[in-house]
């Protein structure tokens, strides 16, 4: 009765401790007597007592490998830091397990390789300003080449580039020359943006002054014509109403010899005076003779 008791307590222990349960996004590698046997994805599995064993343990997330910088040397002869970033996945569990002995470092002297030949039919400024094709190069060629051993390359990106430390001074200074160059023309574009807006400001006010002038001019015109007019008309009024009192000679006499002498004014030497005008004039002086000596 001990001895089952006993044999059943180790057959308990072997079964539970062949009891495996795979996670999410995980696999395991099966090897039985010593050959791959199966892959076992996620749920509840049994494995086989002292057949059966687990070879690998498969994460099948994306992963993220940041490799330190490499030395690269350009077409131009320029040395240089470069450091990589790959992001990768596992797709075939199998493959991964026996493919290559490594896989990070096999991964690792791949990418440097792959960014040495990249980076040697480039020059150093075609380095700086082309990442994105870069990228995109090594990720078609790390991804055929990993292939076989059941990565998938998603990205590389390069995160650093370090040229040496005379480049750098050397692209600062470029830097900062290309900066004042960019604002000097910016102040010049301002000054002359300024320049035409003041210019064409003095344009309008001396057009505005213009007009005011001339509308002054036309109003004044306008102002004496209405004078000239208004004269006119009261002479033409007056005229008329002497017309139609029908005023006597006498009368027409006397204001002619009135317009002589507002003619004359004192100043003229010699004035033509009609004869009925001499005989009306020589009348009124023998009358202010007469009213003379009746006083």
């Amino acid at each position: 009765m001990i001895i089952l008791l006993i044999l059943l307590a180790i057959f308990v222990v072997l079964l539970v401790s062949n009891v495996q349960i795979v996670p999410q996004a995980h696999a395991y590698v099966i090897e039985r007597f010593g050959g791959y046997h199966a892959t076992w994805s996620v749920g509840l599995h049994i494995k086989v007592p002292f057949i059966d064993r687990i070879a690998k343990k498969v994460n099948l997330k994306e992963r993220v490998v940041d490799f330190p910088p490499q030395p690269v040397i350009t077409k131009d002869n320029v040395t240089m830091q470069i450091d990589t970033v790959v992001y990768f996945q596992i797709t075939d569990s199998k493959l991964y397990t026996y493919g290559v002995e490594q896989p990070m470092m096999a991964i690792e002297n791949l990418t440097a390789t792959t960014l040495r030949n990249i980076i040697g039919d480039l020059e150093l400024d075609e380095t700086l300003t082309s990442r994105d094709i870069i990228n995109t190069k090594m990720r078609a060629i790390l991804d055929e080449a990993t292939d076989p051993w059941g990565i998938k390359i998603n990205r590389v990106e390069l995160k650093n580039i370090i040229p040496p430390r005379e480049i750098q001074n050397a692209m600062e200074k470029q830097m900062k020359a290309e900066r004042e160059r960019r604002e000097a023309i910016l102040k010049a574009e301002g000054e002359k943006k300024s320049a035409i807006l003041l210019a064409e400001g003095e344009k309008e006010s001396a057009i505005l002054r213009a007009e005011a002038v001339k509308e002054t001019a036309i109003r004044e015109a306008e102002g004496e014509a209405e004078a000239i007019l208004a004269v006119q008309t009261a002479i033409a009024e007056g005229i008329r109403k002497i017309n139609e009192a029908n005023p006597s000679d006498s009368y027409i006499a006397i204001k002619a010899l009135e317009s002589f002498e507002k003619a004359a004014d004192g100043k003229a030497t010699k004035i033509i005076i009609p004869s009925k005008v001499q005989e009306l004039a020589g009348l009124v002086t023998s009358v202010k003779e007469l009213m003379g000596e009746d006083k």
